[in-house]
């Protein structure tokens, strides 16, 4: 099912151009309708908590056909406190296109959004997602086209920000973290994850020390293939003392040289540099093992 940008601005009604009731009703058989169909008579609130279940782009393109209650209630704030367009977004490689349906959505909720999840969003979209204010608790927005500029020109408080993910978003330097961290001071999850690399990048300390300098209420930290060194894992477990989670893999700069490591390992989940590559090769012992059946079998 398709999801165009202008699809949210369509209105479709199931009822006569002429008539404020259906056909139905008119020949006298309203409560045999009413009967029938009682979830037309459903508190709004409580449709749009089913709603929501819906994705995004069949909420908008379908569910507003079925009769003139269901379209008055997607059409308001009820089915958008949560906005969450990423899987039509990875179908689609055009910011625009984002902020558009991004901007639209964000209206309809009266800029009540407490949760948005867009790809590839850009300044506009960005512009609208800044202004939701205290009613915000989630934004994620990887591979967005943010500049630290458009942060440090849009951004305005959002106290109640708990989770951000700005994974990828390469435009964004240290400047942009520190300033997200500047007006987000309840953040307790930050995904910083960047592209996969094999190679260790140049050791850049920057983003991590914004991290750790602003962002101090911290519980959860996503940083893989960063290019910050064992000073900045250090610095970010001394000022995020709240930190129970940490995953830096492909960090491939950390060495966890003397004691960090145990400190690390201290925390409830920690995802080292190299967890991933830890079961690549059998220990001494199974290969002893294996060698021993090969043996036993031609014999």
């Amino acid at each position: 099912m398709g999801f165009s940008a202008d699809m949210i601005s369509k209105k479709r009604v199931v009822l006569s151009s002429n008539e404020k009731t259906p056909v139905m009703v008119a020949l006298g058989e309203e409560e045999e309708w009413r009967r029938r169909r009682p979830w037309e008579g459903l508190n709004p609130e409580i449709l749009a908590l089913i709603f929501v279940r819906i994705p995004a782009e069949e909420m908008v393109s379908c569910v507003p056909l079925v009769c003139r209650p269901w379209m008055e209630v997607v059409a308001g704030p009820y089915c958008w406190q949560e906005i969450d367009v990423q899987a039509w977004c990875r179908r689609r490689n055009d910011s625009h296109a984002v902020d558009l349906v991004v901007k639209k959505l964000i209206r309809r909720s009266k800029w009540s959004v407490q949760r948005l999840s867009a790809y590839r969003m850009g300044e506009s979209g960005f512009f609208f997602a800044a202004n939701c204010g205290k009613c915000l608790k989630v934004l994620e927005i990887p591979m967005s086209g943010i500049t630290d500029q458009m942060i440090s020109k849009h951004i305005k408080p959002l106290p109640n920000l708990g989770i951000l993910d700005i994974s990828n978003c390469l435009k964004i330097t240290s400047k942009g973290i520190a300033t997200f961290g500047t007006q987000c001071k309840s953040l307790i999850h930050l995904k910083r994850n960047m592209l996969p690399i094999e190679d260790s990048k140049p050791m850049d300390d920057s983003e991590a020390k914004a991290i750790a300098d602003t962002m101090p209420k911290l519980q959860r930290i996503e940083l893989c293939f960063g290019g910050f060194g064992d000073s900045s894992v250090s610095e970010i477990l001394t000022k995020c003392k709240l930190l129970t989670h940490l995953d830096i893999q492909g960090s491939w700069n950390v060495e966890l040289e003397g004691e960090l490591e145990g400190v690390c390992e201290k925390l409830e989940c920690f995802q080292s540099p190299w967890s991933n590559y830890s079961d690549e090769f059998p220990e001494s012992e199974s290969e002893g093992d294996d060698s021993e059946e090969m043996e036993s079998e031609s014999e």
